[in-house]
């Protein structure tokens, strides 16, 4: 029987520290407004993590994301390896010189960490785990030991309300600071970071900016702090708008008494008045 719940009664922390203590293999899928996740473990281990809808074939976004591939190289790669598992596709990669079985490694393994650690941010979303069904032949798997998983997301939870109080508007602005090519000498950007300097503008919300590079709350959050910190970017909040003065001589409570006695006045007069006014404009 399958392991069901949701994340209010027991938190990813919770669920990972009894798959860890249990040592158990199988499956938990997670689903939180309308995302969907899937982490797989082997005997306590984390093996396999991924976010969206599972396929034989995404290692190419996978080495895109870590900056291993160009767009259009793993564009490519993606049309021409239809129906390759991405164990035959890191094979022919690293026959054709592309890339190393290191890289491989180094970037399954950051996609699995960073699809895990987004969970711990998740408050609420139905979970169920499935014993000994694990990913197919074709996937890459990769050994993680939950300690160090756990305490990191522990972390990022505490860093992520910290990063809600400092943001908590994801639908403001930002724009450059003074001189912003002297600073970005100085700063050490990753390629996260720079696809969101790309579209740092006051026309573009911060949530549009998130969802223009796929990263999560939690993500454009930390950078967006980072580049605040920095004095790379500032915010720019939206004008209020300034409220209409009264006419001349005419407080609001005295404009008020007179459209009152407009509203009480006989047809027949309303009449006149309505004549008299476009009269007056005729006139002009």
């Amino acid at each position: 029987m399958a392991l069901k719940g949701n994340l209010r009664d027991f938190s990813t922390t919770q669920l990972l520290n009894l798959i860890n203590l249990a040592r158990k293999t199988g499956t938990l899928t997670i689903q939180h407004n309308g995302d969907s996740a899937q982490l797989s473990f082997r005997e306590g281990k984390l093996i396999y993590a991924f976010m969206g809808e599972d396929t034989q074939n995404h290692l190419a976004q996978i080495l895109h994301d870590a900056g291993k591939l160009s767009e259009e190289q793993a564009r490519i790669i993606q049309l021409r390896a239809k129906g390759t598992s991405d164990k035959q596709l890191g094979h022919m990669l690293i026959q054709r010189g592309h890339i190393t079985q290191s890289d491989i490694i180094q970037s399954v393994r950051q996609s699995v960490l960073d699809t895990v650690y987004r969970l711990f941010t998740w408050g609420e979303g139905l979970f169920r785990f499935d014993a000994n069904t694990l990913p197919s032949p074709g996937h890459i798997t990769i050994p993680i030991d939950l300690e160090s998983v756990i305490m990191e997301g522990s972390r990022r939870l505490k860093e992520w309300e910290i990063l809600q109080e400092e943001l908590p508007d994801l639908d403001i602005s930002l724009r450059f600071t003074d001189h912003p090519d002297a600073r970005l000498r100085n700063i050490n950007l990753t390629v996260e970071e720079w696809r969101v300097v790309s579209f740092v503008n006051p026309r573009n919300s911060i949530h549009q900016i998130a969802r223009a590079n796929n990263l999560s709350d939690f993500e454009i959050r930390r950078i967006v702090y980072g580049m605040l910190q920095a004095g790379l970017v500032e915010i720019v909040r939206p004008a209020k708008p300034q409220p209409v003065p009264p006419p001349p001589g005419k407080s609001p409570s005295a404009k008020q008494e007179t459209r009152k006695e407009i509203e009480q006045q006989s047809p027949a007069v309303k009449r006149s008045v309505v004549v008299r006014l476009i009269d007056r404009i005729r006139g002009l």
